[in-house]
């Protein structure tokens, strides 16, 4: 992950549980995928975003469109990771999530990769994000104004 200089990166801890890894106690390809969520849920929580604000006051969802994982290295029973978040691109509609999942302990990148939503309203109908998410989107990107958001 290459953040803009003044992109926002949070991050999430969480300990591997037993639940997420095989019998050989490596983590589990599908739980990467899950650990973005909990990444992209924390990142807006830490932003005052929160899903279930958009989902149940302004009637908007955030379905995935794309997700993509690259695996670097295993994790495992009881590791302690990190899972590094940003905005990577975000347009009137999209926003897309980038992130990292490193070891706590050694700082060894486990798997990168990122999910794209498309901001749709109850009827799943793409609509743009209101000003009061995209400001904090914008500012989260490193983007100062509208000129800086990618055009549709």
């Amino acid at each position: 992950m290459t953040p803009e200089s003044s992109a926002t990166v949070l991050e999430t801890r969480l300990r591997v549980r037993y639940a997420e890894t095989d019998q050989m106690k490596v983590v589990y390809h599908s739980n990467y995928i899950v650990w973005f969520e909990v990444g992209r849920v924390e990142f807006m929580r830490q932003l005052g975003i929160t899903y279930r604000q958009m989902e149940e006051h302004d009637e908007m969802h955030l379905p995935v469109a794309e997700v993509r994982c690259r695996f670097k290295a295993s994790a495992r029973y009881d590791d302690e990771i990190v899972i590094r978040t940003r905005i990577a691109r975000l347009r009137s509609a999209l926003v897309q999530f980038q992130y990292q999942v490193v070891r706590a302990e050694d700082g060894v990148l486990l798997a990168e990769g990122e999910s794209t939503h498309v901001s749709v309203n109850a009827k799943m109908e793409k609509t743009p994000f209101p000003e009061k998410y995209m400001s904090v989107f914008r500012q989260a990107a490193g983007r100062a104004s509208d000129a800086q958001t990618e055009a549709e």
